[in-house]
This record gives C-alpha cells, structure tokens and sequence, in this order.
C-alpha cells in the first residue's frame, strides 16, 4: 500500500482522534475537522499535534514504521502522551494563541508579494 507523505501533522487525520480523550476533546476535534486547514483554528490544532507527535523529527522510514500521520497520532495521544485533556486543551489554547499572533505578519507578506 502506498503511503501519502504529509509535510509535519495532516489535516485529513483530524476526525480520527476524536475518541482518544474526553468530551471537550472530542467537541474540538469535531470542530477543527469541519474547518479548511489553513483557518486558524486548524492551523493551531495541527501545531499542538506537531508539538505532541514530534513530527519535526519524522522522516519517510518513521513515516512508514508508525504507519502515517492517523497512526502515529492515536499512538503518541493513547500511549507516549501522559497529559490530561485539560493539559493538552491548554496546548491547544497556547498554539492557537501563537498562531493568531502571527496572522498580521502573514497578512503582511501576502499584500507585499
């Protein structure tokens, strides 16, 4: 079976965590999966992810030993993860934070190319 390589965490593996944590989590889950991958909300749900994965770290051969993005995700979150909901929620919260203070200098870019 072919693997689809993803540049850091997926967008497409979000419904797939849904049941790993409580019903706040899975409220988030449900909502960012919704969202197109470049809203924010997204963008900061995949950065927690990236945090939580250690995706920077990933290449092809960890890739495919962890089976993918969906994969590597479910096992970080139900066995290498030892956080609370409310503790990964506080990630989540962090990310988003940052991401939304990054969207003027985005904006910026954009209108200066």
């Amino acid at each position: 079976m072919p693997y689809r390589t993803e540049f850091l965490f997926a967008h497409w593996a979000v419904p797939q965590l849904k049941n790993l944590r409580g019903d706040k989590w899975k409220e988030l889950v449900t909502r960012v999966a919704a969202l197109p991958p470049e809203h924010p909300d997204a963008l900061a749900f995949a950065l927690t992810m990236v945090r939580v994965n250690g995706c920077v770290r990933c290449d092809s051969k960890v890739y495919r030993e962890r089976g993918g993005c969906a994969n590597c995700s479910r096992f970080a979150l139900t066995t290498l993860v030892k956080e609370t909901e409310a503790e990964l929620l506080a990630r989540y919260r962090a990310a988003l934070n940052e991401v939304t203070q990054s969207l003027p200098a985005i904006e910026f870019l954009k209108q200066a190319a």
